[in-house]
């Protein structure tokens, strides 16, 4: 059915992935960082790149743009404020997407914190978020520009989406994640569970992505950074004082995180 809409894993280098969304004919890509890897995938489901997604300005994220657009001229969307020459849409939080080709509408979420201007897309219709390195699988991305203020706040606004929409990601990270989520949060069974069930799917060679908004809140550590078990737990690692700031605690959680083996 060409009307429909369809995802496509792409995975690059050590343990990025990058998504093409498709009609069956028209296809979009999200944060292409290798653009061979594109246009095997494009060639193999004979499809036409109609358009690029950018979430920030990172290489792994962008470093296939130049080749695709050497292949096929497309639009690009991307952040207005994180520098990207090679965007010609850009975007600010609240703005809406709409394309054509495959016939498709996205909203612009305003993301600072991995970088000053990460941007995530949201697709209402399907319940899909491609977050970027903003909301990884169990885990959330390093602060490289932004702050934790920034980053907190980033995170609630993607942890208010409904429950089942799913996460997009750019990083298979997740066991890494898990495995520090259960140090800040040992006796969380639902994240015990999501250990178990992510070990057996890499075993398998399976992605762990998408996850879900509604399984981020009950194991992501990040997402539940003013849970009193994960305040104690940064307490009893000497991470942070008896304190009752949220951003304290989510710098302390990210820097635990940091330092994490």
């Amino acid at each position: 059915m060409k009307n429909s809409l369809s995802i496509l894993t792409v995975p690059a280098f050590d343990d990025n992935y990058l998504w093409i969304i498709h009609d069956g004919d028209s296809a979009v890509v999200v944060d292409p960082g290798d653009a061979n890897a594109i246009l095997h995938a494009l060639e193999a489901h004979q499809l036409s790149l109609t358009a690029i997604l950018l979430t920030h300005h990172h290489a792994d994220h962008t470093g296939g743009v130049d080749a695709l657009l050497a292949h096929q001229r497309v639009p690009v969307y991307g952040p207005a404020r994180d520098g990207i020459r090679q965007v010609d849409h850009a975007l600010h939080g609240g703005d809406v997407v709409r394309l054509d080709a495959p016939q498709w509408q996205l909203q612009v979420i305003d993301v600072p914190g991995h970088t000053a201007g990460h941007i995530a897309y949201y697709a209402e219709a399907q319940h899909w978020l491609f977050s970027g390195d903003t909301l990884f699988a169990g885990g959330c991305g390093r602060l490289f520009e932004g702050t934790a203020a920034q980053m907190l706040a980033s995170l609630d606004q993607l942890a208010a989406l409904p429950d089942q929409t799913a996460v997009y990601c750019a990083h298979e990270y997740t066991l890494s994640n898990l495995r520090f989520a259960l140090a800040a949060e040992p006796d969380n069974a639902a994240l015990q569970d999501r250990m178990k069930s992510d070990t057996e799917k890499r075993t398998l060679g399976q992605p762990t992505v998408p996850s879900q908004i509604g399984l981020e809140k009950r194991t992501n550590p990040f997402l539940r950074s003013r849970e009193p078990a994960v305040i104690a737990a940064l307490i009893a690692a000497g991470r942070l004082e008896n304190s009752d700031d949220p951003v304290a605690s989510f710098a302390a959680l990210r820097t635990w995180k940091n330092h994490f083996a």
